[in-house]
């Protein structure tokens, strides 16, 4: 069968520009998909004679080759130019090229195409990960921290594209800009199709042939840059922050991964956290927390003042309202909570000991008689 000229088939003048090609195959693409044509054999052979004639007047080295050849151009053996096959669209892959230039999305009213790869598409850069270490004080108010990073930037001699300035880079010849490759096996069971990335390329659909001398046409190189990261309030150890692009430029033009900031918090010397509460254990001597007063206690802002109830017990708990961690991404802050410790001296001078020896004989240092409750007051008081 004779096949009809590619500019014939779009429509469009031998002097058209990409756009025009573009624009006149979107036309005739929309006309004849075969969802818009079920069971009409005549529109499928229109959309896939489109699909050809694009696929060769959309790349320049093959249309080149086919204004100056005409079809036999796109063969083996003519005119120096060397090709693995006739070229010959079945359905799937005309469907994939009007998937792959977006039109898939401007049919069926969505963004991009389902199932399509875009010939452009870029390789995405890795994320990076790193983490900071902040203290209690830092977590209560929030804070800004300047970080450098090692990373891939892209590379400017080549403005990022791998490529050596006056070069571009060619259509990959394995999979003639699909990025992929497609194995056909047959079996008891039917016809198995295996869509893998083109190795040559590696799923990129194009070929650097004059690589960039300073990044060996990568498009990117390493180096460092220093960023300032905003802490909010309220952060705990595991919580992530993800700052978008700011991670490794992906190879020759690829959009960059995000930096991932994951928190950590040192050992503080005198507060445990728990969740947005923070512990404090405040010694006591026997005297102070037999006639109370008022003591003066750390806090994360700084210095507070706590009123201690004469008689209060070792072991209990004293709430101060507000004064631990704020809540992250809401209102208002958790507790800081005082366990009171009273410490028992270990030595004593003689003078102490007949001092403790004689309050020791008095009726209202003698714990409560009911060992039950004197216990469950001391249980109450810990936990």
């Amino acid at each position: 069968m004779t096949k009809r000229d590619y500019y014939e088939v779009l429509g469009v003048k031998r002097d058209a520009s990409e756009e025009e090609i573009k624009k006149a195959y979107r036309k005739l693409a929309m006309q004849f998909h075969p969802d818009r044509n079920p069971g009409d054999h005549t529109a499928e052979e229109r959309f896939k004679e489109a699909a050809e004639a694009y696929e060769v007047l959309r790349e320049r080295d093959k249309r080149e080759r086919y204004d100056r050849y005409g079809h036999s151009g796109l063969r083996g053996g003519f005119g120096g130019f060397e090709a693995s096959r006739d070229f010959e669209m079945d359905l799937a892959e005309a469907l994939r090229t009007f998937m792959s230039e977006g039109l898939f999305g401007e049919f069926f009213g969505q963004a991009g195409g389902a199932g399509g790869r875009s010939r452009d598409m870029k390789q995405r850069g890795n994320d990076l990960q790193i983490p900071m270490k902040l203290t209690l004080e830092e977590v209560a108010v929030g804070v800004n921290k300047k970080i450098k990073l090692h990373r891939y930037m892209k590379c400017d001699a080549c403005t990022g594209s791998g490529n050596a300035r006056g070069s571009q880079e060619t259509i990959c010849p394995t999979c003639r800009g699909t990025g992929e490759v497609r194995q056909v096996s047959r079996s008891f069971f039917g016809q198995f199709i295996n869509v893998s990335p083109c190795h040559q390329c590696r799923g990129e659909g194009r070929i650097v042939k004059n690589p960039c001398a300073e990044c060996r046409g990568e498009g990117r190189i390493e180096g460092e840059k220093t960023i300032t990261i905003d802490i909010p309030a309220g952060v705990a150890a595991g919580n992530y922050l993800t700052v978008r692009g700011e991670g490794n430029v992906g190879p020759r033009g690829g959009p960059a991964g995000d930096l991932l900031i994951v928190i950590e918090e040192k050992e503080h010397e005198y507060f445990e956290r728990h969740g947005d509460d923070i512990l404090y254990d405040l010694p006591m001597s026997i005297p102070q927390a037999v006639l109370g007063g008022v003591m003066e206690v750390p806090t994360l802002n700084g210095k507070a003042k706590l009123d201690i109830t004469p008689g209060t017990q070792s072991g209990k708990i004293l709430r101060m309202r507000g004064k631990g961690i704020p809540h992250l991404n809401g209102y208002g802050s958790g507790d800081q909570l005082v366990r009171i410790v009273v410490w028992i001296p270990s030595k004593l001078s003689l003078k102490e000991k007949e001092l403790f020896m004689q309050l020791g004989e008095t009726d209202g240092v003698q714990p409560p008689k009911s060992e039950r409750g004197f216990f469950s007051k001391i249980k109450e008081a810990l936990f």
